[in-house]
């Protein structure tokens, strides 16, 4: 039963962390966002915990109180952001902030979950990876930083398939969220074409992503591990560019 389960979501208040949240309160699941800022709507199963992922020790003081709360059955590590810059312009600052963001966080709190889904021999692992793991101009820090979600994930899951647990990546593309019209601007001639460089002919929106996520969350889906869903309307398979 989806009762059972407890649900933590990185950015679980905006955009597709909200919506997957929504969508699991909908089927049943606990869920609890950590962010910066509490979402914007109530549930009686929907906590929220405020924590900058960019500071570890705030993870850790999140993690330890979330694990002291509740038996975590699902984690998705959701929250993210770009720092676009092209090669001349990028810091090594940069990687390393979104290397705690993107990873380090994600580290300290399945650490702290991992006792009550071992005890359960039951748990989901999730990582919003993106297209730009495969390349994209401007995306040093960015692409690196989720391409190490796979390579990461790929390492937790052989590690944890003994204990019932599976862990997954959805790599979206373009998506309409407020990080995308951060760099492109909404409603704009580079939106529309962009639309039609997409080989299914239009933008993804949060709900593309969020059916992805809801798949890997069944308990059903035990026998599917380790793997990469790229949910970009095709942009994955040629050379496309943003």
């Amino acid at each position: 039963m989806n009762s059972d389960f407890t649900a933590v979501i990185t950015g679980g208040n905006k955009g597709i962390g909200a919506d997957l949240a929504r969508r699991m309160l909908a089927e049943g699941y606990r869920v609890v966002s950590v962010s910066r800022h509490a979402p914007d709507f109530v549930h009686e199963r929907l906590s929220s915990v405020e924590a900058d992922l960019l500071d570890a020790a705030a993870v850790a003081e999140a993690a330890q109180e979330i694990a002291g709360r509740h038996d975590v059955t699902h984690f998705v590590q959701n929250a993210g952001l770009v720092w676009p810059n092209l090669i001349e312009d990028a810091k090594a600052e940069d990687i390393a902030g979104l290397a705690q963001l993107h990873l380090g966080s994600a580290l300290t709190l399945l650490q702290a979950f991992l006792p009550a889904m071992k005890a359960r021999k039951f748990g989901r692992v999730l990582f919003n990876g993106s297209r730009a793991a495969l390349g994209a101009k401007t995306r040093t820090a960015y692409g690196a930083t989720k391409a190490g979600m796979v390579g990461m994930a790929r390492t937790w899951a052989l590690e944890l398939a003994p204990h019932g647990i599976t862990v997954n990546v959805v790599a979206p593309g373009p998506i309409l969220t407020d990080n995308f019209w951060g760099i492109i601007p909404k409603g704009s001639p580079q939106e529309a074409d962009l639309a039609t460089r997409i080989p299914v002919g239009r933008l993804g929106t949060v709900e593309d992503v969020t059916n992805a996520f809801m798949f890997f969350a069944d308990a059903k889906a035990g026998f599917v591990t380790g793997q990469t869903l790229y949910v970009c309307g095709g942009a994955s398979v040629g050379g496309f560019q943003l």
